[in-house]
C-alpha cells in the first residue's frame, strides 16, 4: 500500500471524506475508459475478453455514474470538488484554499459535472488536492471497496 504525505488538515473541507472517496473511485473507473477499438465488431460478449467493458460506448455506465454521482451532491459540494480538482493539478497552492472554493462558487459555466468529467485523471487530481490539505481518503476508499454490505464498490454506503 503506498503512504500519501499530507499537508495540514483543512478543517472545512466541504465535502465529507467518504463521498469524496467515492467520487474518486468512481472518477478513476471512468478515467479508464479508452476509445472504441471497433465500431463494427460483430463479435459477442462471450468471445471478446469483456475488452468492451473499457471502451467508450454509448451504453458505458462509467460517465453517467459519474455525472449523477457529481449531480447528487449539494451545490457547496460541487464547488469543493471543482476547488480540490485545481488544487490536484497546481492551479492553486494549499494556503489559497479558501480562494479557490470562492472561484469555484463564482464559477457559471455551465454544469459541474461536465466540467470535471471533461478533466483527464480527475480522480488524481481529487487526490492529490484532498493530500495537499492534510485530507487522506485511503481508509475511506478501502471502506467503500471492502466492505461486505455493499454490493456495488463504486458506490458509498456512508
Amino acid at each position: 500500500m503506498t503512504t500519501i504525505e499530507t499537508g495540514p488538515r483543512v478543517e472545512d473541507l466541504g465535502v465529507s471524506d467518504h463521498t469524496l472517496a467515492s467520487i474518486v473511485l468512481q472518477a478513476k473507473r471512468f478515467d479508464a475508459i479508452v476509445p472504441e477499438s471497433d465500431p463494427n465488431d460483430a463479435s459477442n460478449e462471450s468471445d471478446d475478453r469483456e475488452v468492451d467493458v473499457l471502451e467508450d460506448q454509448a451504453d458505458n455506465p462509467a460517465r453517467y455514474e459519474l455525472t449523477a454521482a457529481i449531480n447528487g451532491l449539494e451545490p457547496t459540494e460541487r464547488e469543493a470538488l471543482i476547488a480540490l480538482t485545481w488544487l490536484g493539478r497546481g492551479d492553486y497552492e494549499p494556503e489559497q484554499w479558501e480562494e479557490a472554493k470562492s472561484v469555484a462558487a463564482e464559477r457559471n459555466n455551465g454544469s459541474a459535472a461536465r466540467y470535471l468529467t471533461g478533466i483527464p485523471l480527475l480522480g488524481n487530481y481529487l487526490e492529490a488536492g484532498a493530500a495537499a490539505l492534510g485530507i487522506n481518503i485511503t481508509d475511506a476508499e478501502t471502506e467503500i471497496l471492502t466492505h461486505d454490505q455493499n454490493p456495488d464498490p463504486t458506490r458509498s454506503t456512508q
